[in-house]
């Protein structure tokens, strides 16, 4: 633990400190995340789409290109069989299309129908809107900047320490 505090410029002796903050921050933040995703859970927009339906078509929405499954879970909080599983709904449905990776005939590449980009614009669109008043109505614009660099780094030392 010293190490990585000291790495990031903080004193060995004030560690155990740091451990204490970092515990009392990621607690935060939990109860935050439970909290807001309480709030936004229900509202209407989930009629087309569940929320993790809606995950993957986002997740699929943002990628540059069709995606492998295995890309897909890196960004999707799901274990590989319950995504798989969601992905074959989401196909049966004609939100998600599947097509032979050209790189490697075992693989599956997905991407998002005509219509599972339409469906996830609709409800991105109000989900958007909803994000927008829980989060927006309880923190200020520079609030907001700082939470989304914080989270930014977080991910990327996630990310990153995999």
């Amino acid at each position: 633990m010293s190490g990585r505090a000291e790495r990031r410029g903080i004193p060995a002796t004030d560690a155990r400190s740091t451990s204490r903050l970092a515990n009392d921050a990621w607690e935060s933040l939990l109860t935050a995340h439970a909290a807001v995703l309480k709030r936004i859970s229900r509202d209407d927009v989930w009629s087309e789409v569940s929320m993790r339906e809606y995950d993957v078509l986002y997740t699929l929405a943002k990628s540059s290109g069709p995606v492998r499954a295995r890309e897909l879970t890196k960004h999707v909080l799901l274990s590989q069989p319950a995504l798989s599983r969601l992905v074959d709904r989401l196909a049966d449905r004609g939100l998600v299309a599947r097509e032979p990776d050209p790189a490697d005939r075992r693989g599956v590449l997905l991407s998002l129908t005509d219509d599972g980009r339409a469906t996830q614009r609709r409800v991105g669109g109000r989900h958007a809107v909803d994000v927008a008043e829980v989060v927006g109505s309880r923190l200020t614009a520079d609030e907001l900047r700082v939470l989304e660099n914080l989270c930014r780094g977080l991910a990327t030392e996630s990310v990153t320490q995999k």
